[in-house]
């Protein structure tokens, strides 16, 4: 029997937005990229324009070391015509042009742009010596500073002539930082690519990885269902983590499984139980109702009749009586009580109960194998009804001349006790149901319960009961129960 469905409790297997562990997972290894790219392009470009820019300052420092360590004043450089590789280099004409590469200026103490070897100042000449606020300080500093002549970017340094007059030279580093913007970009679209190509295996990789959840939450959603032998299946290459969960998943859906799979077993078990019990009882409660109507109408004017009734009431209402006192055993062995334990001879018990069964049929050949003492730790009133229920079924199921042997033994720190007879024996599938509640091979006599007492005391002493049977080969019953040391002793 499955538990009712529950319709619109399957939740949907592609609702997979960003706040879905998958988005969640993609936008984290994203980020993480796009975080380490920056870092990453931050730093090369920072060293490349610190690389670029030593090339350039070392190139400045040179000609500025050079040119003050001569000791050289102006006019001297315009006699000795020292500076023909400027002027054809970086003279007046290359100062023309918008952006030139390099730029060479004179300029007083004023900071005003002078003549050089005959040429005037240039307008671009005059710009620079215009960026340049203080000569005698850039000349003085050990690094080149950035300056910005007429919109261009350059980096610029000084030295002092003998004269008091300054020279100043500066090199253009646009390129340079055109060079570093085409590594921007070139870096920002590789960097764009990563991140798309990283999107799309992230997405991939944790739609695969995520397929074992997404069997669990199917799993779950038909199980809640009614489908409770549902199970999650094993993916190709699980991880360790999702493997363990899947384990324990499974474990607890089992334990799930047996545990409702044992209350409908209770469940239907109580109400056959109910239903037995009823059916047992009614009979002798319709019995004695009758005999009653019959008095009472008057019917049974015969001493004889009345005496008959009055016997059938009294087996009736005996009879009822048993079954009530049986099922209130029952009812307290399933309460699991409290036994009585006390040293008790087992091996008289046997002696007694096969004496019970030599008084009520005489002619029945019965076997002891119990001599001497066996004391053991047990209830006695418990083993006294095992006994008497074993020895009261071979008496009620067999015919009085069939042989019955009780046997009793000590091994492997267990004790044995067997009822054994050469009856009929019992077909498999009854043998099956021998300690089902109520249950009598062909509608025989008795009421069922006795074989189910046997069961629950036993169980309640901590053992076993196994019956060996097959048709016309008899019925044997062995109760194992356990000795701990210094339970049981045997003389």
């Amino acid at each position: 029997m499955n538990p009712p469905a529950r319709s619109g409790c399957r939740p949907s297997r592609h609702r997979h937005g960003v706040h879905s562990l998958r988005g969640k997972l993609t936008i984290a290894n994203v980020g993480l990229l796009a975080l380490g790219i920056v870092v990453a392009t931050a730093v090369s470009l920072m060293g490349m324009r610190h690389y670029l820019l030593d090339q350039v300052d070392a190139q400045l420092v040179k000609t500025r070391d050079s040119l003050s360590g001569s000791q050289l004043t102006l006019r001297q450089i315009d006699l000795l015509s020292a500076l023909a590789f400027v002027r054809d280099r970086m003279g007046p004409a290359a100062d023309e042009s918008p952006k030139p590469d390099s730029l060479f200026a004179a300029v007083d103490r004023r900071g005003e742009a002078v003549e050089v070897a005959g040429f005037q100042p240039s307008r671009t000449q005059r710009a620079f010596a215009s960026a340049v606020d203080d000569p005698a300080a850039l000349a003085r500093a050990g690094d080149p500073r950035d300056i910005t002549v007429r919109g261009a970017a350059y980096r610029a340094t000084g030295a002092r002539l003998a004269d008091g007059t300054y020279v100043l030279f500066a090199a253009s580093t646009d390129g340079l930082h055109k060079g570093i913007a085409k590594a921007l970009k070139l870096d920002l679209a590789v960097g764009t690519l990563l991140l798309a190509l990283l999107a799309c295996l992230t997405m991939f990789s944790v739609r695969r990885r995520m397929l074992p959840l997404e069997a669990m939450v199917e799993t779950s959603s038909a199980i809640a269902e009614g489908d409770l032998a549902r199970r999650v299946p094993s993916s190709h290459h699980p991880t360790q983590e999702v493997e363990q969960l899947r384990l324990a998943l499974n474990s607890m859906l089992h334990q799930v499984e047996s545990a409702y799979r044992t209350r409908e077993d209770s469940a239907a078990q109580l109400r056959r139980f109910v239903g037995d019990a009823s059916h047992e009882l009614r009979t002798p409660l319709a019995a004695i109702r009758g005999y009653l109507q019959l008095y009472e109408k008057g019917m049974l004017t015969d001493p004889a009749e009345r005496r008959r009734a009055w016997d059938r009431m009294n087996a009736e209402t005996d009879r009822m009586g048993r079954l009530v006192d049986e099922l209130l055993t029952l009812a307290r062995l399933d309460q699991r009580p409290e036994l009585r334990f006390k040293n008790v001879d087992l091996s008289r018990l046997v002696r007694d109960a096969a004496e019970d069964l030599r008084a009520q049929q005489p002619g029945r050949p019965v076997t002891v194998d119990a001599d001497g003492t066996l004391l053991v730790q047990a209830d006695e009133s418990g083993l006294r009804q095992v006994l008497g229920n074993l020895v009261g079924n071979v008496r009620t199921h067999t015919p009085d001349d069939v042989p019955v042997r009780l046997g009793l033994e000590r091994a492997d720190g267990v004790l044995r006790l067997c009822v054994a007879d050469k009856g009929p024996g019992l077909a498999q599938e009854d043998a099956a149901r021998v300690f089902d509640r109520f249950f009598r091979t062909g509608g025989g006599a008795g009421s069922g319960l006795g074989m189910a007492i046997v069961e629950g005391v036993v169980r309640a002493h901590g053992g076993t009961v196994a019956v060996r049977t097959a048709p016309g080969e008899g019925l044997a019953v062995t109760v194992t129960l356990p000795v701990r040391r210094g339970y049981a002793s045997a003389r």
